[in-house]
């Protein structure tokens, strides 16, 4: 994640159904501090095995309590606040941080700085605590075992940096979820942390990492400086494109890279806007004092703002939307469970338009073939198609479908929104 961090693609800087003991104490806690979102974490809405919607609890799903505030992210915790860990909770308590993101693993391998006796330390300060991890796909069980440690060690949640390595890789995408939550179960809060342009990454398997039974939250790299455009073009973009996901947004801003205090106390302040519970920063070892005194002092709200409600537009390539990428492929997903059998390529060909029209006209829409605001919203109203995904290709299953990677999987990145010589974190 850098603007040095550890991650490799653009934006960067940076089971079973028994639940493990500290899940368990989780949902305890937060049935306590809030019993509605202790109830969406446990499985409470959703789609019932009718097809029926589930009431909805209100008014942020599943929003625990680390992935509610202010954030910062930490890679090495002995180059943030001189490696002082009282140094560090009493920077977070001066500058109103409620939570700590710290590296715990890279690819296969733990890193040492997560320790429990860290976690616990942080905890006994009043500080959430969460892990994050590098993937690469290269060997996805043993990530997801990494990322299960950083749960073993007490963390609150799991941050997921996937980036350009894990493009094209449904398969391993779908073993490392499968692996992960067969170990820290259904219900631990976990996050995806990559790119923040969707259009801009067709081969990433987003509808993996945030498909069903994957991350509960999104928290995209939103680094405006390193991507050289504004606050308010980078939440307008970000946003039209990872709506369709159905994942509380989460801001990831940046203050390595040392933006404008007014670009940053406005990123704060389009946080509030668009409606996200959590915001936090990349990143500690880079943050100067004139940063942290941006990202809190007080703001005023934005009067008379009105944030983009826009959501992307899919459709033929000669009718100029989106044709091709992994929106297409949750677009897809949907329409197949709506009963339209459509062939789930992450192409948008002209069997998909027909499905797309057909849908449109029993749901009361324009018959347009393509895929709209009104039509997303229409369409998220059934559950994705379960798929397993295969690099052998399609295999006939009881269980749901199976099916070789979808074609769109095979494409390159269209774009890097920043410089790719940044490091990996």
């Amino acid at each position: 994640m850098s603007v040095v961090k550890a991650s490799a693609g653009a934006e960067r800087r940076p089971g079973n159904n028994r639940l493990p003991r500290y899940a368990a104490v989780w949902l305890v806690l937060l049935a306590l501090l809030c019993p509605a979102a202790a109830w969406a974490a446990s499985g409470g809405g959703g789609i019932t095995g009718s097809g029926k919607p589930k009431p909805k609890p209100r008014p942020h799903p599943a929003a625990a309590k680390a992935l509610a505030g202010r954030g910062m992210w930490i890679w090495y915790v002995s180059q943030s606040s001189g490696g002082s860990l009282s140094s560090i909770v009493a920077n977070a308590h001066r500058y109103g941080l409620g939570t700590v993101m710290i590296k715990s693993g890279d690819g296969t391998g733990t890193w040492s700085q997560f320790s429990r006796s860290l976690v616990s330390s942080l905890h006994a300060q009043g500080l959430s605590v969460c892990g994050w991890q590098y993937v690469y796909g290269t060997h996805p069980t043993s990530e997801a075992s990494v990322g299960a440690a950083a749960a073993s060690n007490g963390a609150d949640c799991l941050l997921i940096d996937a980036e350009s390595e894990y493009e094209g890789k449904y398969v391993q995408a779908q073993q490392y979820i499968k692996k992960l939550r067969q170990l820290v179960g259904p219900s631990f809060p976990v996050a995806l942390a990559s790119f923040p342009y969707v259009d801009y990454h067709p081969g990433l398997p987003y509808s993996v990492f945030m498909g069903p039974g994957g991350a509960q939250y999104n928290a995209p790299q939103m680094y405006w400086k390193d991507i050289q455009t504004s606050v308010d073009s980078v939440y307008s973009h970000t946003f039209e494109f990872n709506l369709p996901y159905q994942r509380p947004i989460e801001p990831l801003g940046q203050v390595a890279g040392h933006p404008p205090a007014g670009q940053i106390e406005r990123f704060r302040q389009l946080s509030r806007v668009y409606g996200a519970a959590n915001v936090s920063w990349w990143d500690w070892q880079e943050a100067s004092t004139g940063d942290w005194q941006a990202l809190s002092r007080p703001i005023g709200s934005l009067s008379n703002y009105r944030p983009s409600s826009s959501w992307p537009t899919l459709s033929t390539s000669s009718q100029g939307g989106l044709a091709s990428g992994d929106l297409v492929v949750w677009a897809q997903e949907h329409l197949y469970k709506a009963g339209y059998h459509v062939s789930i390529d992450g192409g948008f060909g002209g069997r998909t338009k027909s499905a797309v029209q057909q849908f449109q006209g029993a749901h009361g829409l324009r018959a347009t073939g393509i895929v709209d605001t009104a039509t997303w919203q229409a369409l998220l109203r059934y559950p994705a198609a379960n798929v397993t995904w295969t690099s052998k290709g399609a295999v006939a299953s009881r269980a749901g479908l199976t099916l070789p990677s979808p074609r769109s999987a095979k494409e390159r990145a269209r774009a890097y929104e920043t410089p790719p010589h940044l490091g990996r974190g």
